[in-house]
């Protein structure tokens, strides 16, 4: 396979309203991609569509070598690694880490299938690898947001996923959590057997210098796609927000963007 997931000219239109506007967007292999939008872009439709909860109203989709109305959609799911605090809300308080982990590899909330004592332990495996071994057969409701969504992580990899979609994985962290998660991201992201990356974030100091592609969203449409260092850039990023900002470089070449006063 040499393409994650390829747009051709995607719309997508709810009643009157066209949601999703000649969408055309192509992540290869070995592409860490972050998509950037202000508040209704159209960034959780987009997901959604490259998840199979939502399918073009015209154009094509292919996402992990599976064409759209081609391909078996439920096995499309357990290709996909997915994090996101909206996720946390569907989690039963009362469950183990080491259960919601181990539910990734059955993409469910909870666990309704047989499972080997092997799987259970590559749950444990998964989990402390990202240094979450203290965290181990404790309840859910008693852990902080950060190690919330480090187990929300674990999770997602314990399917092997091909692509993973970190979908604003640090709304909600204090600033020393934040800086905890992206580490692990960046673990990850190192790893040559590891997933594919797509991270969806407000802020461009959450983009790590793995992430070497970056998509501009607004009101549906794509402003502008590519390598990062063509893409974030004082002038781009104006024009996109269209409002002046402007870039304070951090350290690991990171950058902060601020409007402009």
């Amino acid at each position: 396979m040499s393409k994650i997931l390829e747009f051709k000219n995607v719309s997508l239109t709810r009643g009157n309203n066209e949601i999703i506007h000649n969408f055309s967007w192509t992540v290869n292999e070995h592409e860490n991609w972050a998509v950037l939008g202000l508040n209704g872009a159209g960034k959780t439709t987009l997901l959604k569509m490259i998840q199979g909860d939502l399918w073009p109203s015209s154009g094509s989709l292919e996402v992990l070598g599976g064409l759209f109305g081609k391909t078996n959609i439920p096995e499309l799911k357990t290709k996909i690694g997915w994090v996101s605090t909206a996720l946390q809300d569907q989690l039963h308080p009362g469950d183990r880490v080491t259960e919601i982990v181990l539910s990734g590899k059955f993409a469910s909330i909870g666990i309704y299938q047989e499972y080997s004592d092997s799987d259970l332990q590559m749950a444990k495996s998964i989990l402390t690898k990202l240094g979450g071994q203290k965290l181990l057969n404790r309840p859910y409701a008693v852990l902080s947001q950060g190690e919330r969504q480090l187990v929300l992580i674990a999770r997602a990899l314990m399917a092997q996923p091909q692509l993973l979609i970190l979908d604003e994985p640090c709304n909600g962290l204090d600033l020393f959590a934040r800086e905890d998660l992206l580490e692990k991201i960046d673990q990850i992201a190192k790893d040559p057997k590891g997933p594919a990356l797509l991270l969806v974030s407000h802020y461009t100091e959450e983009i790590l210098p793995t992430f070497g592609h970056v998509l501009l969203l607004r009101a549906g449409s794509i402003v502008d796609q590519g390598e990062r260092s063509q893409i974030i850039t004082e002038k781009n990023l104006s024009d996109f927000y269209q409002r002046p900002i402007q870039i304070k470089d951090l350290s690991d070449s990171r950058i902060a963007v601020y409007p402009k006063h």
